[in-house]
C-alpha cells in the first residue's frame, strides 16, 4: 500500500508539469519488450504478452484522461508471422480474448477502435470479433485507439500506389493530380491526424516499418523500458519530453523573430 502511494505521489507530480494545452492528439507507440521481459523472469514469453495488455489499457486510460484523442498501437506486424507458430497461434488466440472482454468497458468509455492491417490472414473467428467491436464503436466520438495488426508501412505505401497507378491508367485520374493529399486519402489512417508524437520502448532505435508515411514530422520518444513496465510515469515523462521540444516542420523558431540577415550575421 505503501508502494501505491508513492507511485501515485510521482504520478500527481509529473501530472503537475504538463501543459494541457500542448497534450499531442495523436500519440502512436510501438509497444516493444514483451518476450525479452519474460525471458529475463524466467517466464514464457506469454507472460510478457500478457502483461503487455494490462500496460496497454493503463496507457489508454491515461491518454484519454490527459486529453489526447487518438492513440496507435503496433500490436503485430508483418513480420512478426517469422516467429515461432506456438507464439503466433497465442497472440492470435490473445486478440481474440481480449477482445472479448474488452469490447463493452471500451464501448461504455465511447472509445472507437479501429483495425489497420491486412485481416485476411487471420481465423474467420478472431475477423468476426474485429468487425463486430468496430461495428458497435463506429459512431463514438470520446477517444479513437488504432490497432495495427498485421501491418507494415512499406506494404500500406505499395498498397495505396498500386491504387493510383490502377485509377490512372483507367483514366479516373491523371497523373498529375496525384498529390500529397490525394495520397494521404488512400491510406489506412485516412481521415486521422498523423501523430505528433511516437513513443516506442526498450530501448531500440528505430521505427521498424511502423506508420513511415505518417510519422514523417512525427517527435519522436525512446524508452529505455520494456513495454510489460512500461507505466502512467513512464507516459507522463514522455509527453513532457515532447512539450520541451520546439517543433519547427522546417522553419525557424518564431520566438526569435530575427530576420535571415540577422541570424546570419549572429552565428
Amino acid at each position: 500500500m505503501i508502494f501505491g502511494k508513492i507511485i501515485d505521489k510521482k504520478n500527481n507530480e509529473l501530472s503537475k508539469k504538463i501543459d494541457n494545452k500542448k497534450v499531442p492528439e495523436h500519440v502512436a507507440i510501438i509497444m516493444d519488450g514483451n518476450g525479452r521481459w519474460a525471458t529475463k523472469k524466467g517466464l514464457p514469453r506469454s507472460f510478457g504478452h500478457n502483461k503487455g495488455v494490462s500496460v496497454l489499457k493503463e496507457v489508454l486510460k491515461v491518454s484519454k484522461n490527459l486529453g489526447c484523442k487518438v492513440l496507435t498501437v503496433y500490436a503485430f506486424s508483418t513480420e512478426n508471422w517469422t516467429r515461432p507458430t506456438k507464439e503466433v497461434d497465442y497472440l492470435i488466440n490473445l486478440f481474440n480474448q481480449v477482445l472479448r472482454n474488452e469490447i463493452q468497458e471500451i464501448h461504455q468509455e465511447l472509445i472507437k477502435i479501429k483495425f489497420i492491417g491486412d485481416l485476411t490472414p487471420f481465423p474467420e473467428a478472431l475477423k468476426k470479433i474485429i468487425y463486430s467491436s468496430e461495428s458497435l464503436t463506429k459512431n463514438n466520438n470520446s477517444f479513437l485507439l488504432n490497432i495495427c495488426i498485421n501491418y507494415g508501412g512499406r506494404q500500406e505505401i505499395v498498397k495505396v500506389a498500386k491504387e493510383l497507378a490502377l485509377q490512372s491508367s483507367s483514366g479516373e485520374i491523371k497523373p498529375s493530380e496525384v498529390n500529397e493529399e490525394l495520397f494521404n486519402s488512400k491510406l489506412l489512417t485516412q481521415g486521422i491526424k498523423d501523430p505528433e508524437l511516437l513513443i516506442r520502448t526498450s530501448g531500440e532505435k528505430r521505427i521498424s516499418n511502423f506508420l513511415l508515411w505518417q510519422l514523417a514530422y512525427s517527435e519522436i520518444y525512446i524508452s529505455e523500458v520494456l513495454w510489460p513496465d512500461f507505466n502512467e510515469f513512464e507516459f507522463l515523462k514522455a509527453i513532457i519530453d515532447y512539450q520541451s521540444r520546439n517543433r519547427r516542420f522546417g522553419g525557424i523558431e518564431s520566438l526569435h523573430n530575427e530576420s535571415f540577415e540577422d541570424s546570419q550575421c549572429s552565428s
